[in-house]
């Protein structure tokens, strides 16, 4: 396993666990340039196939890095280098994108709600859209729509909420479902800030 997949980056180079990684691997450790660190673990593909368990396993390491207070920028599944000095390369090249996505996300999560009506339900989805950023939008630092991947889904928004206002945002999210009974409201994470960050970091070679 000479290569490296990446996992995100974060600012500090200390990031060091065992665990089940993508590919087989066991252990996560960080490749750094200037305090930025990149998590990694080795592989021995930079075409990494996606199955259901490694794409688990990604997210997890992503929620360990989280649950031990670091900031982290994730990357999607599937960024491998050949070797640690492309993965530097690339380190230095997207530093201040990088430097101003950990800035973006530091001590922050994301937040997933989704809305779904019944099947033959007739709602008022402006109406239902305007009670949602009433309770959420003062809670969150930023907020983005996903797709209305179904035509039961009236609503379909992440959340980038501060950890200090976890439990804030919780209690609107009851609000929500003791206002909207006649309606499903699944709330998910939390996870990676997948939605709030956009750094582009090129060629995996």
């Amino acid at each position: 396993m000479t290569h490296r997949y990446v996992y995100g980056v974060v600012d500090s180079d200390d990031v060091e666990f065992e665990t089940d990684a993508v590919a087989g691997a066991t252990q996560i450790y960080t490749i750094s340039h200037r305090r930025l660190g990149a998590v990694v673990s080795d592989i021995d593909t930079t075409d990494p196939e996606e199955t259901d368990e490694d794409a688990q396993r990604h997210d997890d390491v992503l929620r360990e890095i989280m649950d031990d207070g670091q900031t982290v920028v994730p990357m999607q599944f599937g960024m491998a280098f050949e070797s640690d000095r492309a993965l530097k390369n690339v380190l230095r090249g997207a530093r201040p994108a990088f430097r101003r996505a950990l800035n973006d996300v530091e001590g922050r999560i994301e937040l997933g709600i989704k809305i779904v009506r019944d099947e033959d339900a007739d709602v008022d989805r402006a109406a239902i859209e305007e009670s949602v950023a009433d309770e959420l939008e003062p809670i969150a630092a930023q907020s983005v729509a996903n797709d209305l991947f179904s035509d039961r889904l009236v609503l379909n928004r992440s959340y980038l909420v501060e950890r200090d206002d976890r439990e804030e945002f919780d209690a609107a999210i009851v609000r929500l479902e003791d206002e909207h009974e006649d309606l499903t409201v699944r709330y998910t994470g939390p996870f990676a800030p997948y939605s709030f960050v956009d750094v582009k970091i090129g060629a995996q070679r």
